[in-house]
C-alpha cells in the first residue's frame, strides 16, 4: 500500500515532540517545569463554562450552519471590529475549530501551486508546513534582535518580493519572539502589500495579550487593507480556552464565502453549545479576561526577574504574549556548548526544566550565527516558576 507523497511536505508543531520528551523524563520520576508547550493552566472564565453546560442542557448538541452560530458572528464582528478600528458584518466572519483552521483555508483560497508565500521564520511552524503542502512555496523572512526587543528585518522581507508572490503572512505580537510592530513598520507591510497585490494573512491570536496601555495596532486598518487582509482570531489565549478548539476567520466576504465551502468539506460545522455559550458571556466577560491577563503579566515579571539573575543573560521585557525569547550564546560558549539541541536535551535532563529552542521555529537561515531558547510562562505557576529557574540557574553556573 502506497501514502500519498504529499504527507513528505507536512511538518508539525515542534512544541509537541517536545512535550513528549519531557513526558518520558516525568515517567522515570523526575519533576517536569513546563515551560516548552503555550498552554494555559487557568479556569475559563466561570460565565462560559456556565453557560456552555446550560446549552448542553438546552439540546444544542447538533449540527448548526457551516458559517457559524449568527449571533456569535453578529457579536464578533462587533468586538473584532471595535478593536480594530474596522467596520466588519456578519458576512464578514465564520467560525472555526480553533485558529489553525484559517492558516490552511487561507491558503487553499488565495494560493495556488507554486505560488511563494512569506512568513515569518523564527514563527509558527504549521506556516511553512500548510504552505509546503499545499504545493505553494514558503519564503522566509527574519527578525532583527535590537537589545531591547525584535523588528522584522524589512530589508530582506522587500528582497524576497518577486512576481510569484501572492501572500503575507503577519503575526504581530508574535510568537516566538513576542515582537510587537511599530505603527511605521506596520504602515510600511501594508504599503509593500499594496504595491506588490498581496494578501495577507493577520494572524491574531495574540491580540488580546498585551501589558502595556499602548493601544493595539492592526494592519487590516490600515487604509486599502480590510479588502485584502483575513484575520486568524481564536478564542483560547484571551479566555484560556486552548482545548475548546474555537475560532474565527474574519476578512473580505469573497474570501469568507470561499472557506464557507471549505469548512462544509472538511469539519461541517464548529461545536454548537459552545458557539451560543460564547454569543451569551462574550459580551462583558472583559473583566474575568483581565483576570487572566494579570496572572500572565504576574508570570511574566517574575520569570523575566529569576532569568535576569543568570550570569550571562539580559531579557528585555516583552509587552505582548506569554513568550520570552532568551538569547544564550554567551550563555552556552560560558559553559562549553556549541550544539542548540544538546543544551536543550541535558538541561531538561538535568534540571528538569522543559523548553523549546529557535530551531522548533522554523529552519534556521545560513547568516544565524545567535542562539536562542523560547520560554512560555503561560502553563506553570508561580512556585514552579520560582522553582525550576532556580535549577536552571543553578545548573548553568555551575
Amino acid at each position: 500500500m502506497i501514502l500519498s507523497k504529499n504527507l513528505n511536505h507536512l511538518g508539525t508543531e515542534t512544541a509537541f515532540a517536545v512535550s513528549k520528551e519531557a513526558k518520558a523524563v516525568f515517567q522515570s520520576g523526575k519533576k517536569i517545569y513546563p515551560f516548552h508547550l503555550g498552554d494555559i493552566n487557568m479556569k475559563t472564565p466561570m460565565s462560559i463554562r456556565e453557560a456552555t453546560i446550560r446549552y448542553m442542557n438546552d439540546n444544542k448538541n447538533g449540527y448548526c450552519p457551516s458559517e457559524g452560530v449568527a449571533r456569535l458572528r453578529e457579536m464578533l464582528a462587533y468586538d473584532i471590529g471595535k478593536k480594530r478600528n474596522v467596520n466588519y458584518e456578519i458576512d464578514n466572519v465564520i467560525i472555526q475549530p480553533g485558529g489553525k483552521p484559517t492558516i490552511w483555508k487561507f491558503l487553499a483560497t488565495v494560493m495556488n501551486k507554486g505560488d511563494e508565500v512569506l512568513y515569518p521564520n523564527p514563527g509558527y511552524p504549521i506556516y511553512e508546513s500548510q504552505i509546503r503542502y499545499q504545493g505553494g512555496v514558503p519564503i522566509p523572512y527574519g527578525y532583527v534582535d535590537t537589545g531591547s526587543g525584535f523588528k522584522i528585518d524589512i530589508d530582506k522581507l522587500i528582497s524576497s518580493i518577486t512576481p510569484k508572490t501572492t501572500a503575507l503572512i503577519y503575526n504581530n505580537y508574535q510568537n516566538p519572539v513576542s515582537a510587537s510592530s511599530s505603527k511605521e513598520e506596520i504602515e510600511l507591510l501594508a504599503k509593500l502589500c499594496i504595491e506588490n497585490d498581496l494578501w495577507v494573512l493577520s494572524d491574531d491570536a495574540y491580540y488580546e495579550i498585551r501589558y502595556s496601555d499602548t493601544p493595539p495596532l492592526s494592519i487590516a486598518a490600515i487604509p486599502g487593507m480590510r479588502e485584502r487582509t483575513v484575520i486568524l482570531y481564536t478564542f483560547s489565549k484571551r479566555f484560556a480556552m486552548t482545548g475548546w478548539r474555537i475560532g474565527a476567520s474574519v476578512g473580505p466576504k469573497q474570501i469568507i464565502k470561499q472557506i464557507t465551502r471549505l469548512n462544509i468539506n472538511d469539519e461541517s460545522c464548529t461545536n454548537h453549545f459552545i458557539q451560543c455559550a460564547l454569543a451569551d458571556a462574550l459580551d462583558g466577560i472583559d473583566a474575568e479576561a483581565k483576570v487572566i491577563l494579570s496572572e500572565l503579566k504576574y508570570r511574566r515579571d517574575l520569570s523575566v526577574k529569576y532569568l535576569n539573575s543568570i550570569a550571562g543573560l539580559s531579557l528585555p521585557t516583552p509587552d505582548s504574549t506569554f513568550y520570552l525569547f532568551i538569547n544564550i550564546t554567551k550563555l552556552m560558549n560560558n559553559k562549553g556548548y556549541d550544539d542548540l539541541e544538546q543544551f536543550r536535551i541535558d538541561a531538561l535532563n538535568s534540571t528538569g526544566v522543559s523548553f523549546c529552542t529557535r530551531n522548533h521555529f522554523g529552519t534556521p537561515r545560513a547568516n544565524e550565527k545567535l542562539k536562542y531558547i523560547r520560554f512560555a510562562y503561560s502553563g506553570i505557576n508561580e512556585s514552579n516558576i520560582k522553582e525550576g529557574l532556580t535549577k536552571f540557574k543553578n545548573w548553568v553556573e555551575n
